[in-house]
């Protein structure tokens, strides 16, 4: 039988934070530094509570210009981060990242909303905005995994092309390992929120081989074009470089 969440209360979600603080306390006894786990923390709270505020708004407003704004914000943060790990990096660099990962997740995110879940409207952001952040971090991910690899590969002298296989095996290990693992290891978010909202198990599962595709997909796209273009016109030395 369908049954709505528990809503959660103030006073409900202040029982967490109880072994948060005997985790504190192991710290200051450890004499280990205070500062850094007592800051996320608190970073966590205000973000969180934060964006709660934000999609609220969005959620409310319903206006598809608004939430084509909050994707390509979020499209760009995703191109902006996934260089990250990368040594040297170029303007071109994050020009790269930006279409790798536009094009790995944009038609997934297409595909997913248009011809599984059939949203009527299309931008219906209850689901448009949650299945896109997962599409774009996790390509985000693979593009950061796969361009510190590609940049350590080629400083081994390694041929361009091992380079590149090299690095996207590496990319997709994370996917990968969590294809292995789902159901057996872990429930996944989507799953587990599904089901202690009432969802059907069997529902709930239809939903979850959905995501684990769409961010293998986007995964496996996004990284492989970061690596095609970044072996052809990405290398710190190339000309095109100094154009940008």
């Amino acid at each position: 039988m369908e049954k709505s969440i528990y809503i959660i209360s103030i006073m409900d979600l202040l029982w967490i934070f109880i072994p948060v603080a005997v985790v504190i306390v192991i710290f200051k006894f450890w004499k280990l530094n205070l500062a850094s786990p007592i800051h996320a923390i608190v970073r966590m709270f205000i973000q969180l509570i934060l964006i709660g505020y934000i999609l609220n708004y969005i959620f409310e407003s319903g206006n598809p210009v608004t939430i084509l704004g909050i994707l390509g914000i979020m499209l760009c943060a995703a191109a902006f981060i996934a260089p990250r790990p990368i040594e040297k990096k170029t303007p071109l660099l994050y020009l790269l990242s930006l279409i790798s990962i536009a094009t790995g997740a944009i038609p997934i995110l297409i595909l997913v909303t248009w011809g599984v879940v059939n949203l009527s409207p299309w931008f219906e952001p209850h689901y448009l905005i949650p299945l896109a952040g997962m599409i774009f971090a996790n390509a985000m991910n693979a593009v950061s995994i796969a361009g510190e690899r590609f940049e350590s590969e080629v400083k081994r002298s390694c041929e361009i092309q091992a380079a590149k296989a090299i690095a996207f095996k590496a990319a997709l290990i994370p996917i990968t390992n969590s294809l292995f693992a789902v159901g057996v290891v872990s429930l996944p978010g989507m799953m587990t929120g599904q089901i202690l909202s009432g969802v059907s198990p069997l529902i709930a599962v239809r939903y979850q081989i959905m995501v684990m595709c769409m961010i293998f997909s986007a995964a496996g796209l996004s990284s492989s074009v970061f690596l095609t273009l970044d072996s052809r016109f990405g290398r710190r030395d190339s000309p095109i470089n100094s154009l940008l």
